[in-house]
């Protein structure tokens, strides 16, 4: 079975195939263009790009594969629950439609989120995983959230949210940090490359408060850090030290409602792998694989040919 998964995030638009026969994923994805200096895009631009950019890259996966296509999935909207929505998706979500009008395949729908998690699952190896519960991070520059995740036979599996944050997202806080330093956005890759740098060794102080977290006062911190002369490598590696703590309080957290259920980290964050080195030290979690962490089409492939293999089960 070949199925084909369509992605139109807010900063990256994405396309991919999932063939069951070998459990490989071919995709093709590019980031939308954003502004020097800028911190986000607006959604009327997103949407634009998005139609602009999403033709040719379907264009050039399909000259990567020229089996037929068996079912076609499409991520419709954020999260999984009633009132999401964000207008770049439609973008996806009706050429998802459109192909399947026109090879007569069925088309099924999922949210941003859920394909994350199918992401990480894949990439991960732990197919096992949907059979169980276990608890879910997506960190992301718009998303900041543990979930307990349950196997649910119509939608595969469902979410709970267990913590998230109450203000702004840690991809944000690490985009701000790093526009502030003269990074390109997103900043999370030069970011890191840039602690790297830093032979010094934070502990910030987190706020973390029944597993919800605050990350709008680290902008403010790594303003005072930079106006007092502190180097750019010594900033980045306070950002992703307090980001990082941050999420280790609210894995702390989770596991302490929830016990020892099993961890994955999704999001483009959790690429990070200074971050990853605070869950590292007390939990053996698995992890998207880098090219599977960030914004991508692949689980929505993969929770495709899920769908498509349980209907023709019954």
């Amino acid at each position: 079975m070949i199925t084909l998964g369509i992605d139109t995030s807010n900063y990256t638009t994405s396309c991919a195939l999932y063939d069951s026969s070998t459990g490989n994923i071919i995709q093709c994805k590019k980031l939308l263009p954003v502004k020097e200096g800028e911190k986000g895009i607006r959604q009327s631009d997103a949407v634009f790009h998005h139609t602009a950019q999403l033709s040719p890259l379907l264009k050039e996966l399909f000259e990567k594969s020229s089996v037929a296509i068996d079912a076609v999935g499409a991520s419709d909207k954020p999260r999984t629950v009633e009132g999401s929505y964000m207008p770049c998706f439609t973008v996806g979500y009706n050429t998802a439609v459109s192909i399947g009008a026109v090879i007569k395949k069925p088309v099924y729908t999922f949210s941003h989120q859920d394909g994350h998690i199918a992401a990480a699952v894949y990439s991960s190896g732990r197919f096992e995983l949907l059979k169980s519960e276990f608890i879910a991070f997506h960190i992301s520059g718009g998303t900041t959230e543990c979930l307990l995740v349950k196997p649910d036979k119509e939608k595969v599996f469902l979410v709970e949210i267990i913590c998230s944050t109450d203000d702004i997202n840690c991809g944000q806080a690490i985009d701000r940090c790093g526009v502030l330093l003269g990074l390109n956005f997103p900043c999370g890759a030069e970011l890191e490359g840039t602690a790297m740098l830093s032979e010094k060794t934070y502990s910030p102080k987190i706020s973390v408060k029944d597993g919800n977290c605050n990350l709008s006062g680290l902008e403010n911190q790594c303003i005072k850090m930079l106006s007092e002369g502190e180097s750019k490598p010594d900033i980045a590696k306070y950002c992703l030290s307090f980001v990082g703590k941050t999420i280790k309080a609210m894995t702390d957290y989770a596991v302490s409602r929830y016990g020892s259920l099993p961890l994955l980290f999704a999001g483009g964050v959790m690429s990070d792998r200074f971050i990853r080195t605070f869950i590292d030290k007390d939990y053996n979690a698995f992890y998207a694989q880098p090219e599977f962490s960030c914004d991508n089409a692949a689980g929505i492939a993969y929770l495709t040919y899920l769908k498509e293999t349980e209907k023709n089960a019954e």
